[in-house]
């Protein structure tokens, strides 16, 4: 970065600060600039959105208010425009879109929106709203609402990849999406030929961590713990037993040795990437594709997160992505 006040070097540098919003105090790291010359502090836009992304992400965690993606999806699931959803929740005709777009919802309206998640708790608005809509405007709606199915695998690969895992701090405030974790493992998986299982766990935790030290959110919604062989996503095990059509090979590997490698014939959707996530999956790949499944265990352990709770059992605290040193 380009120093603003000498056109020179300017140094990233990171502290524990204190935002007060809507009259709480929020920890966040504060990233800014430092120029190397005159030592004085700027922050650039896409800090600046980090900065508040960080302290924003906390406050829907706790106060259970969906995040901008949910909100987009719960729409989306139901087929309707954003002035139909406002109407129907009894919020203003631009509302819906606003908060789409990324305005902060009341605590009362936020946990509204968490709760027609659940299509039966939305067919009651619906239901109380017939009268605002026509008779044949209303029965398409209802007829969507009749086609939705309930419980699905999805829903039950879900409790298997995420546990009772809320969307938090411990999975870098990620969309919690199965189809997203397939993805991931496939494109690793098709660029590499297949993956060591010790490989992929290093790989998912780089990609969040690098995610989160950009973004300020995670790209899979896992958790991490950390083990004796660096950081692996909570009950790894299972997570990668779910998808039907990625095979855990026994490979052997030398006299009395043998390893679990993920294959798979399908290919990864791209269209299930946005494109910053995109290059960010390249980037773990660029960095990790020529080494060996030990040498990324060893990289693994020179992070701080890793030395910090090796010895626990506590779940990885995604703010200490951004003291990473892989990427």
């Amino acid at each position: 970065m380009k120093s603003p006040f000498t056109g020179g070097n300017a140094t990233l540098k990171k502290e524990e600060s204190v935002l007060t919003y809507r009259k709480e105090k929020w920890a966040y790291m504060h990233l800014y600039y430092e120029c190397d010359d005159t030592k004085e502090c700027f922050t650039t836009e896409h800090l600046d959105e980090l900065n508040i992304g960080q302290v924003y992400n906390q406050y829907r965690a706790k106060y259970g208010i969906p995040f901008v993606d949910e909100i987009a999806k719960i729409r989306k699931m139901y087929n309707l425009s954003a002035v139909k959803m406002s109407r129907i929740l009894g919020f203003g005709d631009n509302q819906y879109r606003l908060y789409e777009n990324g305005d902060m919802p009341s605590e009362t309206n936020g946990k509204i929106l968490m709760s027609i998640k659940n299509p039966l708790v939305f067919k009651t608005f619906l239901e109380n709203s017939k009268n605002q809509f026509s008779e044949d405007e209303f029965t398409k709606m209802v007829d969507k609402m009749n086609s939705l199915h309930l419980y699905s695998d999805d829903d039950r690969n879900m409790k298997m990849v995420f546990q009772e895992l809320r969307r938090d701090l411990y999975n870098g405030f990620a969309l919690q999406s199965v189809d997203h974790v397939r993805n991931m493992m496939l494109y690793f998986i098709n660029r590499m030929n297949g993956v060591w299982t010790t490989m992929m766990n290093k790989l998912l935790f780089y990609t969040d961590f690098y995610s989160y030290k950009l973004r300020g959110v995670a790209m899979s919604g896992l958790s991490y713990r950390a083990i004796q062989r660096g950081p692996v996503p909570l009950r790894w095990e299972r997570v990668y037993s779910v998808f039907d059509d990625i095979e855990q090979d026994l490979i052997h590997i030398a006299d009395g040795v043998d390893g679990q490698k993920l294959c798979s014939n399908s290919m990864y959707d791209p269209s299930e990437f946005s494109d910053v996530e995109l290059k960010i999956l390249n980037v773990v790949y660029e960095r990790f594709h020529e080494m060996s499944a030990s040498q990324a265990s060893d990289l693994s352990h020179a992070e701080d997160v890793w030395m910090k709770y090796k010895d626990t059992r506590m779940l990885l605290d995604f703010n200490m992505a951004f003291n990473l040193k892989g990427l």
